[in-house]
């Protein structure tokens, strides 16, 4: 007489593919390092290699305040998601306004910086090889915020106008990604640029 075995296995869950919308933003965002990669090095290369000036000890002031806005950004939109997750749309849109807002501050900030640079010290991209590695590393990072800060816009208008709702939340999920990977950029940035550089 055989005793048939018994198995006491939970039932499997059927393996889910990743949403499109998230892979994509991975693969930018690998392919997006690769480029600051190329130019935090490039800028760690020629460190100190300038023959005339100014230098970056010259010229260069942390930019604590700036940070401090682009950094918290990250904090608002995880809530903002966090809040269309719950279906508080009008939560989500306070939320993705601050964060537009505080990316906003940076950005004017990074303006007020470069006219500074450019117009009372004289440091332009041409002007030597720091000029040409800040302006290059520094606006790759600027562009970005743009991009951002305008798909953030675009949002906040179709939240605004009621056409954002709870199962919209993984799109924004997307593009919160994509707004962590600048806010970590510019740790770097500024750790090279600002700490290390100076």
């Amino acid at each position: 007489m055989s005793t048939a075995a018994v198995t006491t296995e939970a039932p499997q869950q059927p393996w889910v593919l990743p949403h499109r919308g998230m892979v994509g933003m991975v693969c930018l965002i690998i392919a997006e390092s690769a480029i600051f990669i190329i130019f935090v090095v490039a800028y760690l290369y020629y460190i100190g290699k300038s023959i005339s000036g100014p230098t970056p000890q010259q010229v260069l002031e942390l930019p604590i305040f700036n940070s401090i806005c682009l950094l918290s950004s990250s904090l608002t939109i995880h809530w903002a998601v966090a809040a269309l997750r719950k279906s508080r749309v009008r939560s989500f849109n306070l939320w993705l306004a601050a964060t537009i807002l505080l990316g906003s501050i940076f950005l004017a900030g990074t303006a007020q910086e470069w006219y500074h640079l450019i117009y009372v010290d004289g440091l332009t991209i041409r002007t030597n090889l720091f000029g040409t590695t800040f302006y290059s590393l520094v606006g790759l990072h600027a562009t970005h915020v743009v991009v951002g800060l305008i798909m953030l816009l675009v949002s906040l208008i179709l939240g605004l106008g009621g056409h954002v709702r709870e199962e919209h939340a993984e799109r924004m999920e997307v593009l919160s990604l994509y707004w962590h990977f600048v806010d970590a950029v510019w740790i770097i940035v500024f750790t090279v640029v600002y700490v290390v550089g100076r």
